[in-house]
């Protein structure tokens, strides 16, 4: 819970030993309450949870002080090292080897549960720049080949080939074009958005162009129906037209593909506040319940997804929103399908009112 291993050296020490003298202070306090014995077992488990947070060394060094806190203040006579009873001298050593033998224990645990981790990690990263070279080696293959099929048909069949057949194929080509376009875009954006690159460029924008504009760009949608009603009521929101632009291109493009043909794709847009609220749904299948919780990680592919896709798009969408503090979240529609709800805080302003300024 506490990132306490990245403290200084000299305050992990600080602390262990402040914490040992409070610990001390309140048995010693309570006397009259709890015996010596009780005492022990009492800064024991402090020394444990002090094993628990920093590294050796401040840990050794308050094992070997709460020993000797132990010796001097509670173990009679008091107020001396002295211990005059046997048992009590017994048990002050194992007291002593039990509190460095936790604190090494403890330590050396915390050390292999690191490496585990570690290597955990990395065989997580493996895994996902395998899945992503496997991935971009199908989607970048693919619109590249059939680019190349349909320029060399157009080569050595030019004079055989009638209007409607060449029409086609540069239909093909702009097709694969923008496939590719798409997929290195995605590749792109990821990299700004690891990178810390990412800069907004915020100025007002009128969304239901936006939205128009977005859905104008994708053509026959496959044969989908996508209906959005502009609100002419709707203010202008101040946010980077680029990146919400690629975050409703994104999702569309995910509805599209993750939905058979001729279904239905909603799109709304709102002001709720002082945030523009902007939901895309669909009446697809929808997606499983135990998969909603990674559906946003980067490579992340539903089992039953249609060939194609590199994974990244609703990880980008999930930057390019909270890149503008504001987040996108997927919920489920009453008739079956997904809705994603976008909420992106900004600044409004109408039209008359921006004119004044």
């Amino acid at each position: 819970m506490f990132n306490t291993r990245k403290f200084s050296v000299a305050k992990q020490y600080a602390i262990s030993l402040i914490f040992i003298f409070m610990v001390a202070t309140t048995c010693f306090l309570s006397q009259g309450i709890i015996g010596y014995k009780l005492v022990a077992l009492i800064l024991l488990m402090s020394v444990s949870l002090l094993a628990m947070l920093f590294d050796i060394m401040p840990v050794l060094i308050a094992s070997l002080l709460s020993a000797l806190v132990w010796n001097f203040f509670f173990i009679p006579p008091i107020y001396t090292f002295h211990i005059s009873n046997t048992e009590d001298v017994m048990m002050f050593f194992l007291y002593f080897v039990i509190a460095s033998v936790n604190a090494v224990l403890t330590f050396k645990i915390r050390k292999e549960e690191k490496k585990s981790r570690d290597q955990e990690e990395k065989e997580n990263t493996i895994k996902l720049y395998n899945n992503l070279l496997n991935s971009l080696s199908h989607e970048l293959r693919t619109p590249i080949s059939a680019i190349v099929s349909a320029v060399d048909t157009l080569k050595e069949s030019d004079a055989r080939l009638t209007a409607m057949q060449k029409h086609e194929l540069l239909d093909q080509i702009d097709l694969a074009g923008s496939r590719l376009n798409r997929q290195v875009e995605n590749l792109l954006n990821m990299s700004r958005l690891e990178t810390g690159m990412l800069k907004l460029n915020l100025d007002w924008c009128d969304t239901n162009e936006l939205i128009s504009g977005v859905i104008q760009k994708q053509g026959d949608a496959s044969g989908h129906k996508i209906l959005f009603v502009p609100d002419d009521r709707l203010p202008l929101f101040k946010y980077d037209r680029g990146l919400m632009e690629q975050i409703l291109q994104n999702l569309l493009h995910n509805a599209i593909h993750h939905t058979p043909e001729g279904s239905t794709i909603n799109i709304s847009v709102c002001q709720q506040d002082d945030r523009c609220v902007i939901e895309i749904s669909d009446n697809g299948p929808g997606i499983p319940d135990q998969e909603t919780s990674f559906i946003f990680d980067k490579f992340y592919r539903l089992p039953q997804a249609r060939t194609g896709g590199s994974g990244l798009g609703l990880s980008i969408v999930k930057g390019y929103a909270e890149a503008h503090k504001g987040q996108v979240t997927l919920e489920k529609n009453s008739d079956d399908g997904a809705r994603f709800r976008i909420e992106i805080p900004s600044e409004v302003s109408y039209i008359n009112n921006l004119k004044n300024e």
